[in-house]
């Protein structure tokens, strides 16, 4: 596994990467759902690239920036023992340097849900992925579904800008319990990882209702009693209709949904 962490560096080594290539842009803190992403991406390339940044334009609070979890040593193992074949590991000022003031912003995309509760979030992804693109040349770039309506962003994104890349989206993967694997997942109390247990549950039985004729929104809604709601919300990605919703569980915000028709791949 080669570690780059320059736009040069990172150029030269794609160079010496033969045949296709899949990105999976990470902010670390790697966990199963991460794993998952790698092996969607070794099993349809031939190489595996991956950028490991935390990037500053997708937080609009700043504690929450400082708060993020960050294990460089441990993320490089996982992905070295994942056959990942390349790191892109860059500082802020690589991808942002002094005078940096083009932003990619994907309107109706990134309207409502997380773009309400976190202004200027998906300029910050959208501008992040459109530079990753452009840098790795990747066949396919991977995403997990639980950040639903990032997909939708960066699928707008690759169409609308004519960008040559594939956007594969891989199936939440979820603790035993049922919680959403999460780099935030951390921070929970075990008390306040038993109330969390209620986001899932709650997004379950609007999927219930849903098959059942009745209002999802609705009965997720009515079932996180106990938990400080941002939303629970239906949002339509191409050719699917996700459950999406977002709580707060002491000082830590969790997303989630549920896929009610369609596919999301």
């Amino acid at each position: 596994m080669r570690l780059v962490r320059t736009i040069a560096e990172l150029r030269a080594a794609r160079e010496e990467l033969a045949g296709e290539v899949g990105l999976v842009p990470t902010m670390g803190a790697f966990h199963g759902g991460h794993l998952a992403l790698f092996e969607a991406a070794r099993a349809e390339n031939d190489a595996v690239a991956v950028s490991l940044f935390v990037n500053p334009a997708q937080f609009d609070d700043a504690s929450d920036l400082a708060a993020y979890p960050r294990d460089e040593a441990r993320d490089l193992r996982i992905a070295e023992q994942s056959g990942v074949e390349l790191v892109f590991a860059p500082g802020p000022d690589e991808l942002y340097p002094p005078g940096f003031q083009t932003w990619v912003e994907v309107e109706e995309a990134a309207r409502g849900l997380e773009g309400d509760a976190r202004p200027g979030h998906f300029r910050g992804v959208a501008t992040v992925c459109l530079k990753l693109f452009n840098l790795v040349r990747p066949e396919r770039a991977y995403f997990g579904q639980k950040d639903a309506q990032q997909t939708a962003v960066v699928r707008r994104l690759v169409r609308d800008l004519d960008v040559p890349v594939q956007i594969r989206v891989v199936p939440t993967v979820r603790d035993a319990d049922g919680l959403a694997l999460s780099s935030r997942n951390g921070r929970l109390s075990p008390q306040e990882r038993a109330s969390a247990l209620g986001l899932p549950a709650a997004l379950h039985r609007g999927a219930v209702e849903y098959r059942q004729g009745g209002d999802p929104v609705a009965a997720a809604r009515g079932a996180l009693n106990g938990l400080e709601v941002d939303y629970v919300s239906l949002l339509e990605l191409d050719h699917a209709l996700v459950l999406a919703a977002a709580a707060r569980v002491g000082s830590t915000r969790l997303i989630d949904n549920v896929l009610l028709k369609g596919e999301l791949t």
